[in-house]
């Protein structure tokens, strides 16, 4: 893996991107008086959180619930704990968020956790995508869509969980 860092996006580029998702999820449920969003621990969960506060400010009569789902993500198979019981989200639009989709894994294990649970409708967000899929999981809401090579790395930094500014990084 190369020292060297290229900047891809900052501060003030996720916000917007993070400002386009939202619109993008009312656009898409405009319909639905009620959302749930899964946050993979741990990034995808602070990004789930930013994403509910943007919501809320688009459309303050909607519901936005917040569920917070961790991952072993080392294991090979899936092990997994959430915040709240699973099926406080039946029958209701679920957004699973994490903020990179490299090889999907991460969210096949997330989207694994709900599957004995009746939904209305399941999609997923990300910040950044990197079109490395070996899993047959695709972003309905993403950030960025980004070509890399295999051996390069997609590094997101929050604020509220890296304790340093906002930032995406190549390297």
């Amino acid at each position: 893996m190369s020292s060297k860092k290229t900047l891809i996006l900052n501060k003030d580029q996720i916000l917007q991107k993070s400002k386009r998702i939202a619109y993008q999820i009312i656009e898409d449920n405009f319909d639905e008086p009620a959302l749930v969003l899964v946050g993979i621990a741990d990034r995808g969960y602070v990004f789930a959180q930013r994403l509910q506060k943007l919501l809320l400010e688009i459309d303050p009569n909607r519901s936005v619930e917040l569920l917070k789902v961790t991952i072993q993500k080392t294991k090979r198979s899936l092990e997994s704990t959430t915040d709240l019981p699973v099926e406080t989200v039946k029958n209701k639009v679920v957004i699973l968020i994490d903020d990179v989709l490299n090889s999907g894994r991460t969210l096949a294990y997330g989207l694994g956790v709900f599957l004995n649970v009746p939904l209305k409708r399941m999609r997923t967000a990300v910040l950044i995508d990197r079109s490395h899929h070996q899993f047959p999981v695709f972003s309905d809401y993403y950030g960025l869509k980004l070509s890399t090579i295999l051996k390069e790395h997609v590094e997101v930094l929050l604020e509220e969980y890296d304790n340093t500014e906002d930032a995406a990084y190549l390297s």
